[in-house]
């Protein structure tokens, strides 16, 4: 739940300190040529992240406390960004998407999907193939993947192909997954599964952000050439909270390729 404070204002945290964060009502809709004078371009960084994109431009996220610990993550929720804010990120992921030689994409749920529309749009595709996290009648249990998930607690939690699109799957040369954000790995690893299951050649992954680095040690675990097959447009570490301000805790720091 956010911290229902008015910006500007300092909202506690628990162990009575500040902990510089607000609502995020205002976010993610502009990408500005410098960061904006209200937020700190270095560290410490107080209530927002400036994410640079691969133009030079400059998104600002905000950042979320996890739990009550005294860690953050900058967040990005790209079905409440502005429309040109998410075109300007598909605009770059479609070009990592075309680097990788991708002739179907494949949209991840449930914020990748919208921006898989958009990449496979600007690569001159037709349409792409969703995937989802609820089960119709016709569905089929060999064409789904377990998931589990640090957000959605609990088993049973299965990533489904419609068995519709399975033709679609059949002369594809070079599939690409696209989703908003990888943080654990474990929905972009569900998928890879998934569609080796159906002999796919999966060239690669492609997101709008990278989540701290701790989703390389699950995709590694599956196939160590796997982390190198993921793309992003930025990435972002994990924070700590000082009395100054949130501080890139060191070695989170995602390389973004």
């Amino acid at each position: 739940m956010e911290n229902r404070v008015a910006p500007g204002k300092v909202s506690a945290a628990p162990g009575g300190e500040a902990d510089f964060v607000e609502p995020t009502t205002l976010y993610w809709q502009d990408i500005t040529s410098a960061v904006p004078e209200r937020f700190n371009a270095v560290p410490p960084y107080r209530y927002g992240y400036p994410a640079r994109l691969p133009c030079g431009r400059f998104l600002v996220l905000p950042l979320r406390r996890l739990s009550l610990e005294r860690e953050a993550v900058a967040s990005l929720i790209v079905n409440q960004a502005s429309h040109a804010v998410a075109a300007a990120l598909a605009e770059h992921m479609a070009g990592q998407a075309r680097s990788l030689g991708a002739d179907l994409i494949v949209g991840l749920p449930t914020l990748g999907l919208g921006l898989a529309a958009m990449v496979s749009q600007r690569l001159g595709h037709a349409r792409y193939v969703p995937l989802g996290y609820s089960r119709k009648l016709w569905y089929d249990d060999a064409l789904s993947a377990p998931v589990s998930s640090i957000t959605s607690p609990g088993p049973g939690k299965r990533l489904y192909l419609d068995p519709n699109m399975r033709p679609l799957l059949a002369d594809t040369r070079r599939l690409v997954l696209i989703d908003d954000a990888v943080s654990t790995g474990r929905t972009a690893l569900a998928a890879w599964r998934l569609l080796q299951a159906l002999n796919v050649d999966t060239a690669g992954i492609v997101v709008a952000m990278l989540q701290t680095n701790r989703w390389r040690t699950a995709l590694a675990e599956e196939d160590p050439a796997l982390p190198a097959r993921v793309q992003a447009v930025f990435g972002c570490p994990l924070f700590r909270l000082a009395a100054d301000g949130w501080w890139p805790v060191p070695a989170t720091e995602p390389v973004v390729p």
